[in-house]
Order: C-alpha cells, then structure tokens, then sequence
C-alpha cells in the first residue's frame, strides 16, 4: 500500500504536536500499561489499522505482554486470560469506539464504573479517544505497515 501523506510531516506539524502531547498524558495518567496496550490492539483491530496493531503488538510484547493474551484478544469475553479490570477496559474501548451504534449506554458504564476511580476511568477515555484518532490518522494516510520497532526495554 502506497503512503498517501508520510506520517513524518503530519507529526512534527503543530497538530501532530498537539496529537502527540495529549498521548504523553494519557501514558502518564496512572494506568497500567499493559491495560493501555490492550486497548490500544483492541481498538486498533475494531478500525482495522494495521499499522496500530502492529505497533501496539510490538510495545505490548516489549512490556512483556503474552503472546496469549494478544492471539485471544479479540476474543477476550470467551478466554479466561483477562482480568475483570482488563474486561472493563476493553468493554468500555469497545463501546466508545462504536458509539455510532451503542451511544455508550448506562449498564455498559454501571458495569465499567467499580473498575475504576474517576480519575482513572477519565484517563481510560481519553486513552480509547487518542488511540481512535491515531487509527484515524494511520489509515487515512496509508502509513505503511511493518516497520516499527519499539524504542523501549521490557518493563
């Protein structure tokens, strides 16, 4: 697949700057990483970005992720591998990543909500909304695929 803006000068614009600001913040907001990286593969698989899920696969494994956990991922209600607080998150991902069609109903956030304080379930939104706009980006443009490798240790 041909690129059809290179990713390099949408990042260093000041949007691409303000883009990346805000997902500093949400990396720094407390939450797991480990439950980051799994909502960011999970949102990434439900906009089929490539490009995401080969990242956040790579960073999920850099962090020490199981190989498990990712292959079953898109099927986390029918595996036993997630935590109750990891099914929270990614239910909550999924309804605000489809909210054209859930409109984020009250039982979905009653059964989100002892999961998490305030401040965290904020964080976990504002994770879920970056990773979306990031799918956004990376598939419009046609970043390419295959690339990335993650610039950390294992956590």
């Amino acid at each position: 697949m041909q690129a059809r803006i290179d990713a390099t000068s949408y990042l260093q614009s000041r949007l691409g700057q303000a883009m990346l600001a805000l997902q500093a913040e949400v990396e720094a907001s407390g939450l797991e990483r480990s439950l980051l990286e799994l909502v960011k593969i999970r949102v990434s698989q439900i906009n089929g970005c490539a490009y995401c899920i080969d990242m956040h696969t790579k960073d999920a494994r850099a962090y020490g992720e199981s190989e498990q956990r990712i292959y079953a991922l898109n099927a986390w209600r029918e595996t036993p591998f997630f935590s109750d607080r990891e099914r929270a998150a990614l239910e909550w991902a999924e309804t605000l990543t489809l909210i054209g069609e859930t409109h984020a109903p009250d039982e979905v956030f009653e059964r989100v909500r002892p999961h998490f304080s305030d401040d965290e379930l904020v964080a976990l939104t504002f994770s879920v909304v970056t990773i979306n706009g990031w799918n956004r980006l990376a598939v419009a443009f046609r970043v390419p695929v295959g690339t990335y490798q993650p610039q950390h240790a294992a956590a």
